[in-house]
């Protein structure tokens, strides 16, 4: 167990906690619950780059750390799309859940082909991440009953983020699709 790895498991760890402050009901728990989202974020930045920084990049914080993001993120967007009930918000969490679930098993795949350059993480996979990140921590902190515009502003960026999602997802098959169209053959 190195500080990286320790990092990732803080995250796995404050899933449940983020949870039942979401759920809680006391006055500022949606943005209490926001502000944990955020410090998990902060621990996905901060273990990749105390791993590097610290020459402590294992294969199994390289397998966690992904784990622990998809997991997060799937859950935070499990809990608004219950809060947000409305096709309007369950069909571009529902395109990023697939995506993210896609993506995992096209880079597994591509691994055991001795591949995963091919599907190494991206500049626009980065910037989906971020747009997505931070469409959650707007959504977490909106109270569906509170500011339209704040809320709003979630709900645009959600969609920004899906399209982020779709067109990633697209280049990533792209990527590996020689690979795969030899397979399909």
């Amino acid at each position: 167990m190195n500080l990286a790895n320790f990092m990732t498991f803080l995250r796995i760890l404050a899933i449940p906690v983020f949870i039942a402050v979401y759920y809680a009901d006391f006055r500022g728990h949606y943005l209490a619950s926001s502000l944990i989202f955020i410090l998990a974020c902060i621990t996905d930045w901060l273990d990749g780059y105390l791993a590097r920084k610290l020459d402590q990049c294992t294969p199994f914080g390289a397998f966690l750390d992904p784990v622990a993001d998809k997991i997060l993120v799937t859950v935070a967007l499990v809990m608004l799309a219950a809060n947000f009930a409305s096709p309007w918000f369950v069909i571009p969490a529902a395109i990023m859940v697939a995506r993210e679930i896609l993506i995992s098993a096209l880079r597994e795949w591509m691994a055991e082909q001795n591949q995963r350059n091919v599907v190494a993480v991206g500049w626009l996979g980065k910037v989906k991440t971020t747009v997505q990140m931070i469409a959650i921590i707007v959504l977490l902190a909106s109270d569906p009953e509170g500011v339209i515009w704040f809320w709003g502003l979630g709900f645009m960026l959600i969609y920004i983020a899906a399209l982020l999602t779709l067109l990633s997802a697209f280049l990533y098959l792209r990527s590996a699709w020689s690979i795969l169209g030899a397979e399909l053959k």
